[in-house]
């Protein structure tokens, strides 16, 4: 049965096909047995018209409400009283209200007082016929009308409702897939920012290193020898953080990360190894130290390290660097890496991610960035992190 029923409702055409060709039997049934006066070219024109209009109420119900004020109008003028056949008008009424444009809707509203009112007006003086009998009449046939108008304009109203629920979830369809390619967007940044800063700062320590040890190796080899073990533990140290990252993305809580991530307690670790590589650098703290939320002393941190970095790539021999952290009172950390090399004319192809990366870091914070040549000489980075992170704020990268 509901196979039959689901059959059904796929093919609206054939229903209301079906509706018209029941309704053409009885009113042929009608007609040809005599019970209906009136012209017979008439009811037959009417009749066709209603049928037909029965048959296409929902594929074209302007047509179909058309027809059946033509037929309406035949009816009235071939003197064809309310017979079998217009059964139909409510139907039409019903399709009009819940299918055509609200203009169509509107004048089969209309229609539902004009269509009774000149029925009664035009047979008010049949035989047996009283004052109370046509107004009967009219009561009779408005009812009906009233009802399908007001059924179907409910279904109208129900149909758009749907149709918005449906909208609604399409678009929160296409928001939610907008969301996850930003997401996944996101995730890639931050992952190479990542990814950036372990290699590029690990892999140029062990550069600097191994061309230490080649022009070593021969008069001194005992410092060859030492810059041999630096390059081992930076290889080490690159290798637990490229672990730690890869451990973080494999994990849905980033708390699950195989090591702490690094920040401030760190820097010293980090400006030893920098040391170490060749590149003297000063560190001085200004200010009362306050701990910083972890993401802020993870972006702390990177800039240190990508600065310094920066100056032994690009500063020129005989380079030094000076770190410098400020704890404001004002609620800010400032952390400042200035070095005394080539400045703007230090050589690079333009192609490098780092300084991106700071920024990108330091806007997730709502944090200020400046970086560029010093009108003295030399290259400086400063930027600016205010420590207290909104709790519904962006979360810092890994």
């Amino acid at each position: 049965m509901q196979y039959v029923y689901a059959w059904l409702r796929a093919r609206p055409l054939y229903v209301d096909i079906a509706w018209a060709l029941l309704l053409l039997g009885l009113s042929l049934l009608e007609i040809l047995t005599d019970t209906l006066t009136g012209d017979s070219g008439t009811m037959y024109f009417a009749l066709a018209l209603l049928c037909g209009a029965v048959a296409l109420r929902r594929r074209f119900p302007v047509g179909a409400l058309a027809a059946t004020v033509v037929a309406g109008l035949a009816q009235l003028i071939g003197d064809v009283p309310p017979a079998t056949m217009d059964f139909a008008m409510p139907v039409i009424v019903y399709a009009s209200a819940a299918y055509a444009p609200r203009w169509a809707a509107r004048t089969a509203l209309a229609a539902c007082v004009a269509a009774p009112l000149a029925a009664a007006a035009r047979w008010w003086d049949l035989p047996n016929t009283t004052l109370m009998h046509t107004v009967f009449l009219f009561l009779l046939l408005t009812g009906p009308f009233l009802i399908a108008w007001v059924l179907g304009d409910s279904m109208r109203t129900r149909r758009a409702y749907y149709a918005e629920l449906e909208d609604r979830a399409a678009r929160l369809e296409r928001e939610r897939d907008a969301q996850a390619q930003v997401a996944a967007a996101a995730e890639r940044a931050r992952i190479a920012r990542e990814l950036h800063d372990v290699v590029a700062h690990n892999v140029s320590v062990m550069v600097v290193q191994a061309d230490g040890a080649a022009y070593a190796i021969d008069s001194a080899p005992d410092r060859a020898r030492d810059a041999l073990g630096t390059i081992s533990t930076t290889g080490r140290e690159a290798l637990a953080e490229m672990r730690r990252l890869l451990g973080v993305l494999r994990s849905a809580n980033e708390a699950k990360a195989l090591v702490p991530q690094p920040g401030v307690a760190q820097l010293e670790d980090l400006l030893a190894q920098v040391r170490g590589a060749g590149l003297p650098v000063d560190f001085r703290v200004d200010g009362v130290p306050a701990e910083l939320p972890q993401g802020v002393a993870l972006t702390v941190y990177r800039i240190v390290q990508e600065a310094l970095t920066n100056t032994r790539k690009h500063g020129g021999p005989d380079v030094r660097a000076t770190v410098r952290l400020h704890y404001g009172d004002d609620g800010v950390v400032e952390v400042e890496v200035a070095d005394d090399g080539r400045g703007a004319d230090a050589p690079g192809d333009g192609m490098g991610h780092g300084l991106v990366g700071m920024r990108e870091r330091v806007a997730l914070f709502a944090g200020t960035l400046d970086a560029g040549p010093r009108p003295s000489g030399g290259y400086r980075v400063t930027a600016v992190l205010p420590l207290n992170v909104p709790a519904d704020g962006p979360v810092a990268p890994v």
